[in-house]
């Protein structure tokens, strides 16, 4: 028998001497003799068997292995087992692979597979230089060590410098020390290619890294936007249920004033015939009340949140585009970003715009002409037009009907949205769901010509025409208290100027006949800054109504003014701007363009401009950088699609702009 050979020997190569190993290996033998000419099989049982007690070792032998074993010799009395074990015995390694290649590993071996976009991201193997060149490029040059004919000297040239002058002693000293400095120049400049190499490497991570983090930053300005427009939906859901809430509140109160006018009865047997009919009788009392106390119109969403989506923006990105009107912008001004926009055009309308919403929300009617000059503050509106009128509206009032007739075919609601930003038509937009009866305030009549520069502020409202006039207006009594005549100011200063010596002379005039004559105002409290035709920019004290300063520079009609606590900006058609320190007097800075200057306005931080051109001209007060935003930027000069600007607004980066052919843009700037 092998079995007791197989005993014998297993201790020669390293088994442990103890006897209780050896009973596994005798029923292992006695278990795999049975199986019909299977002498393979019983050498591989006996490696099996000794390689086992070798590696657990005659204290590790348990009965769980044992048991294992049995398990396996059973397993390999079958005839099955049997034929798949010699039929794997005789088949190739290619043979196996080609045929025996099961459906799991073909998935797992689909699934194992890397892309390319995964494999591009793996360092590159044809660099010009080794890891070796690049460590030694990265240690700095040491200090201190001498240098040779006033040469850099290095860590390399002191090292290739020993070896060098001993390899031909019959040189001379001279000659070694310039193969020295030769070899060390050669090295160094071959780090220096390394480190450039390094370097230029750096910069493409850099740019990589950048490019990651631009990506991200688009992704998180996505979700921005997305959160914001959630925001808006929340809040006009929100209004809704005030809607609601106030609308069953009054039915409520309806109900009760009307329960004891049904209880009211004459008799009780007039009681008992009613009451079979009380129902109805009740059903067409509520049928007959008015239809404002059943069905109350809805108020217009005003927002309550601020949104911060356009100070992320890049600079000069286009928001959104509206074809407001189908005449040339006259007006427009806006209260805050995506807030509420009130435009004006020669198409004698006066549009009312929820700029988050993108739609047209209300008309603004009652003007008898074309308005030419308006301001929006919080919910007030004041507007001056052409028929020498003042009208001011309170939109807080303004009010949501739905229609009745937006049931389609289907019998389906129909969402009617008004004007929306993208695929505009020429056409003006559809009449808007927004009643505006209870918008009007009140009326001021006192100009005898078309009024062209309003402002208002608190209770006082200014307002310039060209009747040459300028008049103060008290809000709360809605009456003029006080009328200051630019031509007679001018005379005034005239006549101090010749008495005091002088000779007065009018440094402006008039390059257009069909300018303004009151381009721009802007008033706070008792303080006053009017912009004419002549000119002249003069301040005036409304508690004395007298000119407190003329500021003279300007040699075209003013059209836009606007101050703060230091500076005054001014904007002329002599194509120029020119900023001036209110506590001196004089100019502070100016710049000029190629046209004349429409309309001007600023904020904490830019002031822009139209200046008869697509684009809108903006200066940036903190670096001195002029640029253009709009719709002509990056467009050939010669294109002729573009229309001109001609009113810009701008409040905290979010940018307003109206041209020529009706369309606004909002930009951020």
């Amino acid at each position: 028998m092998d079995s007791p050979d197989a005993r014998n020997g297993s201790p020669i190569r390293g088994r442990s001497t103890s006897p209780r190993p050896m009973t596994p290996p005798d029923d292992d033998s006695s278990i795999i003799d049975t199986l019909p000419d299977s002498r393979q099989i019983q050498a591989f049982g006996r490696k099996v068997t000794a390689t086992a007690g070798h590696l657990m070792g005659a204290e590790g032998v348990g009965q769980h292995y044992q048991n294992a074993l049995g398990e396996l010799h059973r397993e390999l009395r079958r005839p099955m087992i049997q034929r798949s074990v010699f039929s794997f015995a005789q088949t190739t390694p290619r043979e196996l692979v080609r045929s025996r290649i099961s459906v799991p590993e073909i998935q797992q071996r689909a699934l194992a597979y890397l892309p390319d976009d995964l494999l591009h991201n793996i360092p590159e193997d044809n660099n010009a230089f080794s890891l070796f060149q690049g460590f030694q490029a990265s240690l700095p040059d040491e200090d201190g060590q001498p240098k040779q004919h006033g040469k850099h000297n290095s860590r390399g040239q002191r090292l290739l410098g020993e070896g060098i002058e001993g390899d031909d002693p019959n040189l001379p000293p001279s000659m070694v020390a310039l193969k020295n400095q030769k070899r060390a120049m050669s090295h160094r400049l071959e780090m220096m290619s390394v480190r450039k190499h390094m370097c230029a490497a750096e910069i493409h991570e850099i740019d990589n890294k950048i490019a990651n983090l631009n990506t991200m930053r688009k992704i998180v300005l996505d979700r921005l936007a997305g959160l914001e427009y959630e925001e808006a939906d929340l809040e006009q859901e929100l209004l809704d249920v005030d809607n609601r809430i106030e609308d069953l509140q009054e039915e409520l109160e309806d109900a009760a004033a009307l329960a004891p006018k049904s209880d009211t009865r004459p008799s009780t047997a007039e009681s008992e015939a009613v009451e079979s009919t009380d129902g109805f009788m009740s059903e067409s009392i509520y049928e007959k009340l008015p239809a404002a106390k059943t069905k109350r119109n809805r108020r217009v969403s005003r927002r309550k949140s601020m949104p911060i989506l356009h100070e992320h923006l890049e600079p000069g990105s286009k928001i959104k585009e509206i074809q407001a009107h189908n005449d040339v912008i006259t007006a427009l001004d806006f209260d805050a970003p995506w807030g509420t926009l009130v435009t004006a055009a020669l198409d004698d309308t006066v549009r009312v715009w929820d700029l988050n919403a993108g739609r047209c929300i209300g008309l603004l009617e009652g003007h008898l002409s074309s308005v030419r000059c308006l301001q929006v503050e919080d919910n007030i509106v004041a507007t001056g037009s052409m028929d020498a009128s003042i009208r001011l509206w309170d939109l807080s009032k303004a009010e949501y009907a739905p229609q009745d007739n937006r049931i389609n075919k289907d019998g389906e609601e129909v969402e009617d949205d008004g004007l929306t930003f993208e695929n505009s038509e020429d056409a003006p937009p559809p009449p808007p769901a927004t009643i505006m009866q209870d918008v009007p305030l009140f009326s001021l009549e006192s100009h005898v010509d078309e009024v062209t520069a309003l402002h208002f502020k608190g209770n006082t409202l200014v307002s310039g025409s060209a009747d040459k006039t300028l008049r103060q207006w008290d809000l709360v009594k809605g009456r003029c208290v006080q009328t200051l005549d630019v031509l007679w100011a001018a005379a005034q200063a005239s006549a101090s100027v010749n008495a005091n010596g002088g000779q007065w002379r009018q440094t402006g005039r008039v390059s257009d006949a069909s300018a303004d004559f009151v381009g721009a105002i802007q008033c706070f409290e008792t303080a006053l800054a009017c912009g004419t035709a002549d000119g002249m920019v003069r301040l005036w004290d409304l508690r004395s109504g007298q000119v407190h300063r003329s500021l003279v520079g300007h040699t075209g009609p003013v059209t836009a003014l606007q101050f703060d606590d230091v500076h005054l900006v001014t904007g002329s058609m002599d194509r120029s701007i020119r900023i001036w320190d209110l506590r001196t007097g004089s100019i502070y800075d100016a710049y000029a363009y190629d046209n004349p200057v429409s309309s001007m306005n600023f904020d904490a931080r830019r002031i822009v401009s139209a200046a008869g051109e697509d684009v809108v001209k903006v200066y940036d007060k903190t670096d001195g950088r002029h640029w253009n935003c709009g719709p002509g930027v990056g467009v050939d000069d010669d294109a002729t699609a573009l229309s001109t600007i001609e009113r810009v607004r701008i409040k905290e980066g979010y940018l307003v702009e109206g041209r020529k052919n009706g369309m606004i843009g909002v930009w951020s700037c």
